[in-house]
């Protein structure tokens, strides 16, 4: 179960990680809006989670998104998709293609090329597309470069082939796009990885005495478990 050993910090190439894992069979949620417009923060997903007495075990922005919160691309909510799937090439991160979606459901966990998204469509109850892509059936993104310049903090996800297990990360340094891929195919030994953001990136893990603050977030991933 996602709990107090969800979450913890390992090193990589002697840059520092934060890791959350959640199993297939967990209660792994998309949040967006609330009843008085977007969430936005860690402490509104909780606010609303107080009704049915549960509460967040760890959860890190999920995805890019506009001036007023909404996605970018593709959002799936309990079954209902908020935002289309795009798969046009476009500028920034999420237009260097391919990009992909986040996708699960009964079934677990799967990280999918937008296009073959669009071309052999699953059945996902929660799913969120951004980009790039940073491994593709064990493969970097043929753009990501080992020797860039280009060092942010940044967060992602992965998963294995068998969809078991998805796999969370969050820098705590700057790092380039390359180091980043290459944690989730050779540290922790999974086949397809999405990124998610960078700069902004934020994680909420209590166990870790973690709560980030910065501008409000568009979608936001969260494991919930049981409050108390």
């Amino acid at each position: 179960m996602a709990g107090a050993s969800a979450c913890r910090d390992e090193v990589f190439e002697g840059a520092s990680f934060t890791l959350c894992d959640v199993s297939r069979g967990e209660d792994l949620r998309l949040f967006l809006n609330g009843p008085d417009g977007p969430y936005g923060s860690f402490a509104a997903v909780n606010r609303a989670l107080e009704a049915e007495g549960k509460t967040l075990a760890f959860a890190m922005n999920a995805g890019m998104y506009h001036r007023d919160l909404s996605p970018v691309g593709l959002f799936i909510a309990e079954g209902h998709e908020q935002a289309p799937l795009i798969t046009r090439a476009g500028p920034g991160n999420f237009g260097l293609l391919p990009n992909g979606v986040f996708c699960w459901g009964k079934d677990g966990f799967r990280v999918i090329e937008s296009r073959s998204f669009r071309d052999n469509r699953p059945t996902c109850r929660w799913a969120t597309q951004s980009g790039p892509m940073l491994l593709l059936n064990g493969a970097l993104h043929p753009k990501l470069l080992p020797d860039s310049d280009s060092l942010y903090v940044r967060n992602g996800v992965g998963v294995p082939a068998d969809g078991s297990r998805a796999v969370f990360a969050i820098s705590n340094e700057a790092v380039n796009f390359h180091l980043f891929a290459r944690l989730f195919r050779d540290h922790l030994g999974l086949s397809d990885a999405l990124y998610f953001d960078g700069s902004i990136s934020r994680l909420y893990s209590p166990a870790l005495g973690r709560s980030d603050l910065g501008f409000p977030m568009g979608p936001i991933v969260g494991a919930v478990i049981p409050k108390g």
